[in-house]
């Protein structure tokens, strides 16, 4: 017989949106990619909405270039904001900085579900969907298009550790990801999204 005390005990896993925005936009003549508009508002905006959206109460944003301008302009209201002074070295030191901050949360974070700012072609029912599959601290999911892995990620806890070792330069979690390709449970999102990145001034046409 299930008991009131038994009830309180179960604990809902919580599986934490980690958004990666700290890119210079380079290729963008050096605009931050996490103040291009879209839809009338910072994209960093747009896509902590698509995290809450698709069920995250807990989000960690990892800022980098014109992080203070960032934090100024858009409104980010309950989100933890991890500053990366070391944006410029790629994506892994800001995958780091995420995982950092995401182990250090009081709430007890199972599960980094991982998107990048410069996709808004990724909604919430893909990234619903990804998170959706979480099992257990050792998950990995990724989301597939037509077949081939992308964004957004999950990392169960048990795999923080591995990937923030390897993470380097602007390879992410790519290697860690090759090394246990077996143990990932891919997602097909191929008809709800779109992996487009925006790294260019013609993929600004994509931007609403």
């Amino acid at each position: 017989m299930t008991t009131a005390r038994d009830r309180t005990d179960v604990r809902t896993p919580v599986v934490a949106g980690l958004l990666l925005a700290a890119g210079g936009g380079r290729r963008l003549g050096g605009r931050p990619k996490a103040l291009l508009s879209h839809r009338g508002r910072p994209l960093v905006e747009h896509a902590v909405g698509v995290l809450r959206a698709a069920g995250c109460e807990v989000v960690h944003v990892v800022l980098g270039a014109s992080a203070e301008l960032v934090r100024e302009r858009a409104e980010l209201p309950g989100c933890v904001l991890v500053d990366n002074p070391a944006w410029a070295e790629g994506m892994g030191s800001s995958l780091r900085a995420g995982l950092g901050s995401l182990a250090a949360d009081p709430r007890g974070v199972d599960a980094a579900l991982v998107l990048l700012v410069d996709q808004p072609g990724i909604g919430a029912e893909a990234v619903g969907r990804v998170r959706a599959a979480y099992g257990s601290r050792d998950s990995l999911v990724a989301a597939s298009y037509d077949g081939v892995r992308g964004h957004p990620v999950l990392f169960g806890a048990g795999h923080w550790a591995g990937i923030a070792e390897l993470a380097v330069g602007d390879r992410g979690a790519r290697d860690y990801l090759a090394a246990h390709r077996d143990a990932i449970t891919p997602v097909d999102c191929s008809d709800v999204a779109e992996p487009y990145d925006i790294d260019t001034e013609a993929d600004l046409a994509h931007l609403e």
